[in-house]
């Protein structure tokens, strides 16, 4: 099968008027022109990217990761699914020992069964956190950092836990770190207080992401730069997450990021709870009631509780306003968040062999159509 386009985005380059063949669910060929092709599906002059990758989300659809429950898992692959999503990493909350273990067991042991979009491994977003920047995390289950339950998950989960956040102000973080890192396990900063000099620490250890970066983190000030002065300014394979919903980030300070970083450090995330792909009304995130409302998902007290956002949405805002080109915001949906927890091997671009996990964009950048293996999705 061949599929064409007037735009296809590869991981360097933006290929004009060229075409991909799809062998067995794989990408067989990619060539520069379709002048010799006499049967194609022709998509115009839409855009064929790469499948979208989301390495931070905790719902859809109305289920949540943390209600231990397998079909509720599968809803999640197959809906995002359909926004373009084609790789994720199912994400936790801080919670109790027990129930993180059954979660990241129940995760491992149904990564083969999801069938819409992939399981590529887990991200634990906690319980090692800091209590003033708690967000929509339960303070009940915070603890200091602990190499022995981190082992523990990873073995429940048959080792494919691939990203741990972290407060780094808390006591043994350093050492956490570089033992996380010996697993195979990406360490990020988030929900924490920690100082300009404590965050760069925590880099220089080997953490390398920042958690939706300007939320849940202390903020710049010229005199205490705290974190989010550490996540504009280290920049040698350091990653910040960015919630481009509008509400979580203003654009301006959006640009501000993207500007000290580069477009090639900074990963759209969603940070979607259950509500995503619903109606307004009222939800649970975690232990947590939420409303959802104009566009935003909001604990009793106003604060914010994750996002209802598709990663396809956040693309489009950072193109809209013009802060990104396409092939810039794509690659942040896709290549960008896949290299940061080190699965830019099996996701994230369109490359000789891969999996045929692709999406086609119209000129407003909506989704006309998404494949998995090669094949549509209806």
């Amino acid at each position: 099968m061949f599929i064409k386009s007037k735009y296809i985005v590869l991981e360097n380059r933006v290929l004009e008027n060229g075409a991909l063949e799809i062998n067995d669910g794989k990408i067989k060929a990619i060539l520069e022109n379709s002048e010799n092709i006499t049967e194609y599906i022709d998509y115009g002059d839409s855009i064929i990217g790469p499948g979208f990758v989301d390495t931070h989300i905790h719902g859809y659809s109305g289920h949540d990761i943390m209600d231990k429950n397998v079909e509720g898992l599968k809803v999640i692959s197959n809906e995002i699914l359909k926004t373009g999503v084609t790789s994720f990493l199912p994400t936790t909350l801080t919670d109790t020992t027990e129930n993180l273990n059954e979660i990241v067991k129940i995760i491992g042991d149904n990564k083969e069964n999801c069938r819409g979009a992939k399981i590529r491994g887990i991200f634990l977003e906690g319980p090692f956190f800091s209590l003033k920047y708690k967000g929509a995390q339960n303070p009940d289950c915070f603890s200091i950092p602990d190499i022995k339950k981190l082992k523990k998950w990873q073995e429940l989960s048959g080792g494919i836990i691939k990203k741990i956040a972290i407060a780094p102000e808390l006591e043994g973080s350093e050492d956490f770190i570089k033992e996380a890192k010996k697993l195979g396990i990406y360490v990020a900063i988030g929900h924490t207080d920690a100082s300009y000099n404590q965050a760069k620490s925590a880099v220089d250890a080997g953490a390398n992401i920042f958690v939706h970066t300007y939320n849940a983190m202390s903020p710049l000030h010229h005199r205490k730069p705290g974190v989010v002065g550490a996540a504009l300014t280290l920049n040698n394979d350091v990653y910040a997450e960015l919630i481009c919903d509008g509400h979580h980030v203003h654009p301006v300070a959006a640009d501000v990021l993207i500007k000290c970083k580069g477009t090639k450090n900074v990963a759209l995330i969603t940070d979607c709870m259950m509500a995503g792909g619903m109606n307004d009304g009222n939800y649970k995130l975690g232990n947590f009631d939420v409303k959802v409302e104009d566009g935003t998902a909001k604990l009793e007290s106003g604060n914010l509780a994750g996002s209802i956002l598709k990663l396809k949405d956040g693309l489009k805002n950072l193109i809209n306003w013009g802060i990104a080109s396409p092939f810039e915001a794509i690659q942040m949906a896709s290549l960008v968040p896949a290299k940061s927890v080190g699965i830019d091997d099996i996701c994230g671009k369109i490359e000789l062999g891969r999996e045929a996990d692709l999406v086609i964009l119209d000129n407003n950048y909506d989704i006309k159509a998404v494949y998995l293996d090669g094949k549509k999705i209806d």
